[in-house]
């Protein structure tokens, strides 16, 4: 129900005044009909005329667009649930790329499918090293949401972990890393990236883990091998069936094999997606999917 919904509804400026219109027609029937809308194409609609763009606000359209669990969500992100917003507003908001945790974590609900996704900086994990700068560096740059990423330079015992408790709604999420092989910097204008020290990663896989309720855990091994982009590596996924709980996963990605060192890598975040997002991703060429050593999927 995209553009060639939307093209039903277009005006005729020449029309007659004393014929009847889009613009007739009740503000409650108008509400009752693009609620089954996506909300981009909403807020098109709403530009159409006053009975459309007043249809547009009411509360049961957003409402319906919203997560079930939205008041823990709101009270989650903001501290607070607002009592003077409508729930377009409340929807608007929640499509922000919300910071929580001291700013480690962002939170936001996909403007078009209202999708909850995060995102978890490389501050908010635990990484060895980190502190010193013979291993890590901290490099600003506007390739990600949080403006910096963490840069390894060389280190023999190579371990990230990571975990958040968050009152995701019902549904499956799929966890991913963000790296890139070699040291992203800018030059003549645009993104750039110095592949000169990238090493080790050829010898042995990357271990990524993923653990939630219940001990259950999913494993996978993927090698390291494509320098100069950005992919997002498959750790695993999990089922949320209880939204008013507050779910809680760890992860890890390690190559502990000490006989060699490991350098270049580019550590922007830990992503979390509805699975239903893995197609874009590969459709887009941002994916790296792992091999499983085991994976059980599960209920929260």
């Amino acid at each position: 129900m995209g553009a060639s919904f939307s093209a039903l509804f277009i005006v005729q400026d020449g029309a007659s005044s004393s014929s009847p219109c889009l613009g007739d027609l009740p503000e409650s029937c108008v509400a009752s009909i693009i609620q089954h809308l996506d909300p981009p194409e909403i807020c098109k609609l709403a530009k159409l005329n006053r009975a459309f763009s007043a249809a547009s606000w009411a509360d049961f359209v957003w409402e319906s667009k919203l997560p079930p669990n939205y008041h823990i969500l709101v009270h989650k992100i903001l501290g607070f649930v607002p009592q003077n917003l409508g729930k377009r507003d409340i929807y608007r908001r929640l499509c922000r790329p919300n910071t929580f945790d001291g700013g480690a974590k962002k939170v936001w609900l996909h403007k078009s499918t209202g999708g909850v996704c995060m995102s978890i900086s490389s501050k908010g994990l635990q990484i060895t090293g980190i502190d010193d700068r013979r291993y890590w560096n901290h490099i600003p740059t506007n390739e990600s949401r949080f403006h910096s990423i963490a840069y390894l330079r060389q280190i023999w015992w190579f371990e990230v972990n990571g975990e958040v408790e968050f009152p995701f709604p019902v549904g499956t999420y799929s966890v991913f890393f963000r790296l890139q092989l070699g040291r992203a910097s800018r030059g003549f204008g645009r993104g750039i990236c110095d592949p000169k020290q990238v090493h080790g990663w050829d010898i042995k896989p990357v271990r990524f883990q993923l653990w939630t309720s219940g001990d259950k855990h999913s494993t996978c091994e993927c090698s390291l091998n494509e320098a100069g982009k950005w992919f997002h590596y498959h750790v695993g996924d999990f089922n949320v069936e209880n939204p008013d709980s507050s779910t809680k996963i760890k992860l890890s990605m390690t190559q502990i094999d000490c006989t060699n060192t490991k350098g270049g890598l580019c550590l922007d975040s830990v992503v979390i997606y509805p699975s239903a997002f893995r197609e874009r991703l590969k459709h887009k060429g941002f994916l790296k999917c792992t091999k499983r050593c085991c994976h059980m999927l599960h209920s929260i």
